[in-house]
C-alpha cells in the first residue's frame, strides 16, 4: 500500500512539473520523459538479467554449505546466543534452526533467499505463539533483527555495481571494496534493534555470550580501521576491496572443502541450488522496472533535483558537507522497499558514477539497510498476525541509527 502511494505520487507529481515547465516554454519536456522511461525499461532488463549468474552462484553456494553442515555448525556456535535471545523458544525446537538459517543467508546478502526461510520461521514461532493474533516476543526479536540483522557479504549490491561498472565501461573495478563498510554500517543497525527490542523485553545484554559476541565484533572491526585509515582513499578503496573478495573467496572454499570432505556430491548441489537463480532474478525484472519508471518521471521532470536542492539547503544551513544527500533518498526508501531503494541506488550510481563516493555511499546504504515495512507486512501476513505491538517502533529507531551511522562510515572511508 506504502509503495503504491510513492510509486502513483512519483507519476502525478513529474506530471504536474512537466505542465508547469511546458507552461514555462519548455516544449521538449514529454519527449524527454518518454526517452528516459523507454531507456529506464531497458536498463532495469538488462540489470535484472545480470543478476542471474551471480544469484545463480551464490544460490548453489549455499546449497552446498546447508548439504555440508556448514549452516547447522554455524548454528550449533550461536546456540549460547540464541537461547538468550529467544528464550521462549523451547530448546531443540525446528524454528531456532530456521532462523539460523535466515540470518545466515541474510549475512551473505541473499535476501530473496532468506525470506522462505524466514517465512518457515515465522510458522514455526506461531506454533509456540499462545496467543495467534498477537506477535510474541520471539517474533518481534526475530523479525527487528531480521530487518536490522548483519550483512556479511552484500551480494545483490556487488552484483549491480559490476554491472553498471561494465556499462560504464570501468576497467580493474572491484565491486567488492565496499565490503568493509557496508559490515561496519549494518553492524550498528544491528546493535540498535538489539539494544531496542532487549530494552522492551528486559532481557540483560551484561551477559558473557553478549559481551563476547560484541566485543569479539567491535574490536575485530575497530582494528580494521585503525590499520587502513592512514591510507589515502584510493590506497584504502584497494584495500578494503582486497579484504572484501578475500572473504568471499574464503567462504567458497570453506563451502565446497566441508563438502568434499563430507564426501557430499558437491557439483550436484550446487546445481540444485544455481537453478534457482534464474527465477529469483527474473522475479525481480517487473519490481525493478515499475520503480525506475517512476524514479525516471521524476527525476526527467526536474522534481528530483529540487527535492535535493531543498535537502542540499538545509543541510548546508546547519554547516554540514551535502556531498551524502543524493544517496540520502536510498535509505529512505529502503524502509518501504527493497526494489525502489534498489532503483534510488542504481539511478545515483549512473548519474554520479558507481565509482563516485556518492555511489559507494548509495551502495552502502542500501546494504546496510533493510526493508522493515515490507518484512513486517509479509512475515506477520504470512501467519495473520493483527497486532504487531512495538516491533514497527524497534525496527524504525534502528533502521535511522543504521542510515546515520553508514553514511558517517562512509565519509570514514571513501570522503577524500
Amino acid at each position: 500500500m506504502v509503495l503504491n502511494v510513492v510509486w502513483v505520487g512519483f507519476i502525478l507529481i513529474g506530471f504536474v512539473v512537466a505542465l508547469l515547465r511546458l507552461a514555462q516554454g519548455d516544449v521538449q519536456i514529454f519527449g524527454k520523459v518518454l526517452t528516459a522511461l523507454f531507456d529506464t525499461a531497458k536498463t532495469g532488463f538488462d540489470i535484472s538479467l545480470g543478476l542471474v549468474g551471480i544469484m545463480s552462484l551464490w544460490l548453489g553456494l549455499m546449497k552446498v554449505g546447508e548439504q555440508a553442515g556448514m549452516i547447522q555448525l554455524f548454528a550449533r556456535a550461536v546456540n549460547p546466543l540464541f537461547r538468550r535471545l529467544f528464550p521462549a523458544i523451547p530448546p531443540g525446537h525446528p524454528a531456532g534452526g530456521s532462523i539460523v538459517m535466515n540470518f545466515s543467508a541474510n549475512m551473505l546478502g541473499l535476501d530473496n533467499a532468506a525470506t522462505p526461510l524466514g517465512l518457515k520461521a515465522m510458522r514455526e514461532l506461531q506454533e509456540i505463539n499462545p496467543r495467534k493474533d498477537v506477535a510474541s516476543d520471539p517474533m518481534i526479536m526475530f523479525l527487528v533483527l531480521n530487518t536490522a540483522g548483519i550483512t556479511l557479504i552484500p551480494t545483490s549490491v556487488i552484483a549491480m555495481r559490476q554491472s553498471i561498472a561494465v556499462e560504464q565501461g570501468l576497467t580493474g573495478f572491484n565491486p567488492a571494496d565496499i565490503f568493509l563498510p557496508t559490515l561496519i554500517g549494518t553492524f550498528i543497525s544491528f546493535c540498535a534493534g538489539l539494544v531496542a527490542v532487549a530494552w522492551v523485553q528486559r532481557i540483560r545484554l551484561w551477559q558473557g555470550p553478549f559481551l563476547a559476541f560484541f566485543g569479539g565484533f567491535a574490536a575485530l572491526l575497530a582494528a580494521l580501521y585503525l590499520a587502513l585509515r592512514g591510507l589515502p582513499p584510493k590506497a584504502m578503496a584497494d584495500a578494503v576491496g582486497l579484504i572484501g573478495s578475500g572473504v568471499i573467496f574464503g567462504v567458497i572454499v570453506l563451502f565446497v572443502a566441508a563438502g568434499a570432505w563430507r564426501r557430499i556430491n558437491v557439483y550436484e548441489a550446487f546445481v540444485d541450488g544455481a537453478k534457482e537463480g534464474f527465477g529469483v532474478a527474473v522475479t525481480i525484472i517487473p519490481y525493478l522496472i515499475a520503480i525506475l519508471a517512476a524514479i525516471s518521471v521524476f527525476r526527467s521532470t526536474g522534481c528530483m533535483d529540487l527535492l535535493m536542492a531543498g535537502i542540499s539547503a538545509a543541510v548546508a544551513a546547519l554547516g554540514l558537507d551535502t556531498r551524502f544527500v543524493p544517496a540520502l533518498p536510498v535509505g529512505l526508501m529502503k524502509t518501504l522497499s527493497g526494489s525502489g531503494a534498489r532503483g534510488l541506488m542504481i539511478d545515483v550510481m549512473k548519474t554520479y558514477g558507481v565509482d563516485s563516493f556518492q555511489g559507494r555511499l548509495a551502495a552502502i546504504i542500501q546494504g546496510s539497510t533493510e526493508t522493515t515495512f515490507y518484512v513486517l507486512a509479509v512475515y506477520f501476513g504470512s501467519v495473520n498476525i493483527k497486532r504487531t505491538r512495538y516491533a514497527l517502533a524497534c525496527g524504525l529507531f534502528a533502521d535511522f541509527v543504521g542510515l546515520a551511522g553508514a553514511i558517517f562510515v562512509g565519509y570514514a572511508f571513501y570522503a577524500s
